[in-house]
Order: structure tokens, then C-alpha cells, then sequence
């Protein structure tokens, strides 16, 4: 069940101009598409967006509410998607650089990629916030229906969602191709990807529920 068509639209052009501004999953995205190229980033989009089914899928069934009102289920949630996101920053400062004469690591393996993307939506918790202040605002109660029209704008968004991530992916990925036998850039790209993660990280475990 859908509601009107003018809440419909104005949902689409809202959820537009929230995915093209860079956020921490974009930047998440890019480092992963810098770091393993244009598949792990576009790998990283669907593991992100299946964590976003999830809160989508808590906004309706009313979990959201129960994570915002305790404390400590956001607290737990909070501090496990930040310290995964400063282990991920970590691990990948302290890989070092490689020689010339050093033959490349193989990239990250992909289904490691997709759990990382999901593991990092999925713990965090302003994510599920999201959903539940932005998707009512769109919902028409008038028909009825309202888990299942939320569920309808929360999948509406997803598609929208991969959309605009995987051109951020896509692009990310293509300049770090372009870039790829450039020891200097290796170097940048490494930290730029560690440093990314772990300032995320950080965001996280300082932000509040507001």
C-alpha cells in the first residue's frame, strides 16, 4: 500500500537530496572502492543496504522506538558499531606499504567486503533513528496500512539508495584503477581508507541521541 502520490513524490525528491549529499556510508563506499577497486565497492553498497533493510523492517515493526527510548540497548548498539568501524581503520593503517618489488595483496574477498558493509549499518543506530523521524513524515494514515506503506518508502529508498551509491562506487573505483601502480597514491589511499574509518568510528561512539 502506497501513500498518495504527492506524499510519494515529495518522499522520492526528499530521499534524492539526502543520498547525493556525502555521508559516512559514502565514505565508507569510497574508501572500500579506493582501497579493492570498483566490485568491493559496489559489494559494499549491497551489504550496506541489506543493513538498512533491517532498520527499514525495525522502523515498522516499532523497534526503533524501543532503541530510542532505552538508553542502554542505544549505548550497547552505539559502541559495538564504533568500535567495529575503529577496528576496521586499524587493520588496514597497519597493513604497511609495499615495496616496488613487493607483489600486490589480493583483494579483500568479497563476501568480507559485503559483511563489513552490513555489520557497519546495522550497528549503527542513527541509522534506525533515521528511519523512524524521516519515514513517518511520508505516511499516510487516512488508507491504513502504515507498517506496510513504511516498508514500501523504506524499500523505495533502498533502490534510490543503490543507485546513487554504487555511481559513488563506480567513480571511486575507476580514479583508484587509474591511480593503482602509484606508490605515493598507494600510500594515500591506505591512509586515507584507515583514517576515514576510524574518524567514523569516533563520530559514532561521541554522537548522541538527538
Amino acid at each position: 500500500m502506497l501513500p498518495n502520490l504527492t506524499l510519494l513524490g515529495l518522499f522520492v525528491l526528499a530521499s534524492l537530496a539526502l543520498l547525493v549529499t556525502p555521508g559516512p556510508a559514502v565514505l565508507f563506499i569510497i574508501a572500500r572502492s579506493v582501497e579493492h577497486g570498483r566490485a568491493a565497492g559496489l559489494v559494499s553498497v549491497l551489504g550496506i543496504h541489506l543493513g538498512t533493510s533491517v532498520h527499514v523492517a525495525g522502523a515498522a515493526l516499532g523497534l526503533s522506538a524501543l532503541l530510542m527510548s532505552s538508553a542502554l540497548a542505544f549505548a550497547v548498539v552505539k559502541y559495538l558499531g564504533a568500535a567495529y568501524l575503529i577496528w576496521l581503520g586499524l587493520r588496514t593503517l597497519l597493513s604497511g606499504d609495499r615495496g616496488a618489488d613487493t607483489p600486490a595483496p589480493p583483494r579483500a574477498p568479497l563476501m568480507r567486503v559485503f559483511r563489513d558493509g552490513f555489520v557497519v549499518n546495522l550497528l549503527n543506530p542513527k541509522t534506525a533513528l533515521f528511519f523512524l523521524a524521516f519515514l513517518p513524515q511520508f505516511v499516510d494514515p487516512a488508507p491504513g496500512g502504515v507498517h506496510w506503506q513504511i516498508l514500501t518508502l523504506g524499500a523505495i529508498f533502498m533502490v534510490l539508495g543503490i543507485l546513487s551509491d554504487g555511481a559513488y562506487a563506480l567513480a571511486a573505483g575507476s580514479f583508484a584503477d587509474w591511480l593503482r601502480g602509484n606508490r605515493r597514491f598507494q600510500r594515500f589511499q591506505r591512509r586515507f581508507a584507515g583514517t576515514a574509518f576510524i574518524g567514523l568510528g569516533l563520530t559514532a561512539a561521541l554522537a548522541g541521541r538527538k
